[in-house]
């Protein structure tokens, strides 16, 4: 892979973004290579955690790749918003704990695919969270705002929804936008310890509570053909 790598650690499968230079935005060949690897995640049934992150010292990832953006007609962006609505979805309900250790900084689209993990661990000292659509004029999709919806505290998402701030981890922590935080020296560990205490959990059991705490994305992606068992 190009963009990201999968590596199955023990009982965690650790998705790792390392097209950080290029701020691991979004675009449909770096799509193809994030369902390929859930789909070598679903393929396997045994208990196992995914657990998110970056490679870059200060970049998570920031969403859509503006530069292939502005190469692209109205059918070419209208396809790539279908494939990203596909991969939040799956993200969103995919069957087994996802843990996002956010390293970076994470705006706009990756913010967003960040709303659909289930935990959100973040670096206490560096990088900002922030949905940046209203300030670069994209505004969210109906899926994307039933994803963002995934957020605990209603008003800090309407706060940042409609604001476009950008927050470090002291105030997304504050905001339920994080569930934990950490310095940058034991980030990745503590978000790996989590997810292999959460990989212990019955899968099938673990993912019929996690749907049917989302049961409207849950419908959308039934819907659209993504749920598997």
């Amino acid at each position: 892979m190009v963009f990201m790598k999968l590596e199955k650690k023990g009982t965690v499968y650790v998705l790792t973004l390392t097209n950080g230079e290029h701020d691991n935005t979004f675009n449909p060949e770096v799509l193809a290579e994030y369902h390929q690897c859930l789909d070598r995640i679903e393929a396997h049934p045994d208990n196992a955690a995914l657990l998110i992150t970056s490679d870059h010292a200060k970049t998570f990832c920031n969403g859509i790749d503006l530069t292939w953006l502005l190469t692209q007609g109205p059918e070419g962006f209208q396809a790539f918003v279908t494939d990203l609505e596909k991969l939040l979805l799956r993200v969103a309900v995919l069957n087994l704990p996802v843990v996002a250790a956010i390293n970076g900084n994470c705006y706009a689209g990756g913010a967003i695919l960040a709303s659909a993990c289930d935990f959100r661990f973040m670096r206490e000292d560096r990088g900002r969270f922030c949905f940046s659509e209203v300030n670069i004029k994209i505004p969210f999709t109906p899926v994307m705002v039933d994803i963002i919806k995934l957020l605990p505290d209603a008003q800090a998402l309407r706060d940042l929804a409609l604001t476009g701030k950008a927050v470090g981890g002291l105030e997304a922590y504050k905001m339920k936008v994080a569930d934990r935080l950490y310095p940058e020296a034991t980030l990745l560990s503590e978000a790996m310890a989590f997810a292999e205490a959460m990989s212990e959990k019955h899968r099938s059991t673990y993912t019929t509570i996690k749907r049917s705490l989302r049961p409207d994305l849950t419908a959308l992606a039934t819907e659209r053909g993504l749920i598997r068992a």
